[in-house]
């Protein structure tokens, strides 16, 4: 099943976005890499909605490159020298929020009731 996804729901960081953060990500050596932009908003895109590397819209590149990437500059720490570079540069700190909870659930998760397995009960229904 192909997916078309327009460009107005795709992410990309600005220009001004990308100024901030370059001065961190490592040199290149030899051959030249792919759109810096693409490539981190590809990421970010994935990472924010939960989805496969597989599934990232076509737009970004290569889902091979956006996962090599993420995986080679994260064990490299490029992306935590991002963060703590970003949350010790804002001036409100009162606003300052980094929020890495994910849930999911297994797909069979939602087929548990029809199965006829009992419904937990909460501790305040198991008192009265």
């Amino acid at each position: 099943m192909d997916m078309e996804v327009s460009m107005s729901t795709l992410f990309y960081l600005s220009s001004a976005q990308m100024d901030v953060i370059r001065p961190f990500f490592p040199r290149s050596r030899g051959i030249p890499r792919r759109d810096d932009q693409k490539i981190i908003s590809g990421i970010i895109h994935v990472l924010k909605f939960g989805l496969r590397w597989k599934d990232a819209p076509k737009e970004y590149g290569p889902y091979k490159t956006l996962y090599n990437r993420f995986v080679r500059w994260s064990n490299m720490g490029v992306f935590k020298k991002i963060f703590t570079a970003l949350s010790e540069s804002t001036q409100d700190t009162s606003l300052l929020m980094i929020d890495a909870t994910c849930l999911k659930a297994h797909r069979t998760a939602a087929s548990l009731r029809k199965k006829g397995l009992p419904l937990a009960v909460s501790d305040a229904q198991k008192e009265d």
